[in-house]
């Protein structure tokens, strides 16, 4: 990585849109201490009604100050109100800037084969949200003041600002102590049960042959593992986060009575007022007050804290694209050079060096056995396989070159394992765009899928629920087709796209690749039909990684009795 790629994601990372917001953060900061300055009014108060008004036993200067004391604990309620108000814009402005772009890199994370998905991070992000916006960031914002109120202790009599010194002494080696207890414990309770759930929602989304299949109770033991893990976990974190917050609450309750005696001992003495005493001890439960609520809310600033670190990982990842321009459509031209796939947890590499040359406007075939790398060749076709090495060229450059926003409306894809989205017929023939009704209808006659959808009860707008629960696997099947046809793209690259049609769909497919043929289209067929096969214009076999063999689409022996290509041995042929 280069010196200007290092510098623009550091310009556009996580820490820079936080510190865009530095003028907000400073006005809470000056909320803050206007608000705890005024928190020095009952202390204030106390010592003018007991060593004032009471020895005087004046009712005009009572009303005078208490009128006094109003005002100020208006004004205190209108600056934390205000600091409340300020936050909250932060949060709501701080979801505007990175709710998109943390959809995007965590779109792009799990592409990649990453633990970070779309959901994780905008869960982070609302973690760290929360935090910013909740009440523990008032204590961080409180914490500077507590010399100020140690101060004032230490002017009341020395000994009360000593006494309050050790309890804030105290309480800070509490919180370091928490930290140290608590942090790992949290975050793995957090992890243990991200897993459980994400394990759990992977599953439940095959309900019926889970059913079908009485899979059911050995699914439940195997979440009840993970389950069990997570529930120990996270008991063993609020022990811990108890245990710390039982502590602080024996401190703080200690520190008001032996404040209160030390106070009651300075008044017997001659040395201090009955009222500085109270006043006093108002005071020091103050000073120790920012102290308290971090380690009350320390579990929440750990949390935060994590969801902070994996979303600026996140975000130094996979950085924003640019903005989608006006480049042409590509001719349709694909090369490789030397290219290889990898996958996690796999020793030896998927594809081992492919060469492979696909002029546009032709149509190429890859068969071969299973786990050959037919479906992994496909992916990095269209540059959505995560581990490669070597080139992907389109029209001669390099195919990461392009973002995906300019590079997908010119390619289609149906994958192996069809995917649909909630939304109507119509939405996902336009890819979940702004449906354009002439170019959806063309997508559907196309793939034969017209008539079918008409039949529905509201047509292309018959909603399909998720998954397209409401059609037939081949009807699903032709629809991703449509998907991938609507916008006429120049490269369209299927995955076993007749794995799952009958007759009446072979036939549809067959004149939807003949019509492709006609139009130029740069098409590659990932198949083992071979009525599918003799429409192209190349067939490449893949064995093990590896081109075995390449050439012309053989003959058929018969109608419905394939033959393997008969390619001229294990070399590769060109055309």
């Amino acid at each position: 990585m280069n010196s200007s790629e290092l510098r623009s994601r550091a310009e556009h990372g996580l820490g820079p849109i936080l510190w865009s917001f530095r003028k907000e953060f400073i006005a809470v900061g000056v909320f803050s201490g206007i608000a705890n300055l005024l928190m020095l009014t009952p202390t204030i108060y106390m010592l003018q009604v007991y060593d004032r008004v009471l020895v005087s036993q004046s009712e005009l200067t009572l009303l005078a100050v208490s009128l006094i004391a109003l005002f100020m604990f208006v004004l205190m309620a209108f600056t934390e109100w205000v600091r409340s108000r300020v936050l909250v814009r932060i949060g709501l402005r701080l979801d505007q800037q990175l709710g998109g772009r943390v959809f995007a890199a965590g779109f792009n994370a799990s592409l990649a084969a990453t633990e970070q998905t779309p959901a994780r991070a905008a869960a982070d992000m609302l973690q760290v949200r929360q935090f910013l916006t909740g009440q523990g960031v008032f204590a961080f914002f409180d914490a500077p003041w507590i010399p100020v109120y140690l101060a004032v202790a230490f002017i009341l009599h020395p000994v009360l600002g000593l006494v309050a010194l050790v309890f804030a002494g105290v309480q800070v080696l509490l919180a370091w102590l928490g930290h140290q207890r608590t942090a790992e414990p949290a975050q793995q309770a957090t992890r243990a049960a991200t897993d459980a759930n994400m394990y759990l929602q992977g599953k439940l989304r095959h309900v019926e042959t889970l059913e079908a299949m009485g899979m059911l109770s050995g699914l439940r033991r195997r979440w009840q593992e993970r389950y069990a893990v997570a529930v120990g976990r996270h008991a063993r974190a609020q022990d811990l986060a108890q245990k710390v917050g039982a502590a602080s609450k024996f401190v703080r309750y200690a520190q008001q009575s032996l404040t209160l005696a030390a106070g009651a001992m300075l008044v017997i003495a001659g040395d201090l007022t009955p009222g500085a005493m109270i006043a006093a001890n108002l005071l020091v439960a103050r000073a120790l007050a920012p102290i308290d609520a971090i380690v009350t809310n320390w579990r929440e600033f750990v949390l935060a804290r994590s969801a902070y670190a994996r979303l600026r990982s996140l975000l130094d990842t996979h950085p924003e694209e640019p903005a989608a321009g006006q480049r042409p459509a590509p001719q349709g031209e694909l090369r490789t050079r030397k290219l290889v796939a990898t996958a996690p947890r796999r020793a030896a590499p998927i594809l081992k060096g492919v060469d492979l040359d696909i002029p546009a406007g032709h149509m190429v075939a890859v068969v071969g056995p299973s786990g050959s790398g037919k479906s992994t060749l496909a992916r990095c076709l269209i540059g959505v396989w995560p581990d490669t090495q070597g080139e992907v060229l389109l029209d001669g450059e390099p195919l990461a070159g392009w973002s995906r926003a300019d590079l997908g409306p010119f390619v289609g894809y149906v994958p192996q394992d069809v995917e649909l989205f909630e939304g109507t017929i119509a939405e996902n023939i336009a890819r979940m765009g702004e449906p354009d009704s002439p170019q959806v209808i063309a997508a559907a006659r196309a793939t034969g899928l017209h008539e079918d959808i008409l039949r529905l009860p509201k047509g292309y707008d018959t909603p399909i629920g998720d998954s397209g629960g409401v059609l037939s696997a081949g009807q699903r099947q032709r629809l991703a087709l449509a998907r991938a046809l609507y916008g006429d793209p120049p490269i369209v690259v299927l995955d076993e796209p007749n794995a799952s049609l009958d007759e009446a769909g072979e036939r549809a497919l067959v004149l939807a690749l003949q019509e492709l043929r006609r139009r130029r289209r740069t098409v590659v067929l990932v198949t083992h039909r071979h009525p599918a096969v003799q429409l192209a214009d190349l067939v490449v076999v893949l064995q093990d990684g590896t081109v075995a063999a390449m050439g012309k689409p053989p003959a058929l022996a018969a109608p419905g009795m394939p033959q393997p290509p008969a390619l001229g041995g294990g070399t590769p042929q060109p055309a």
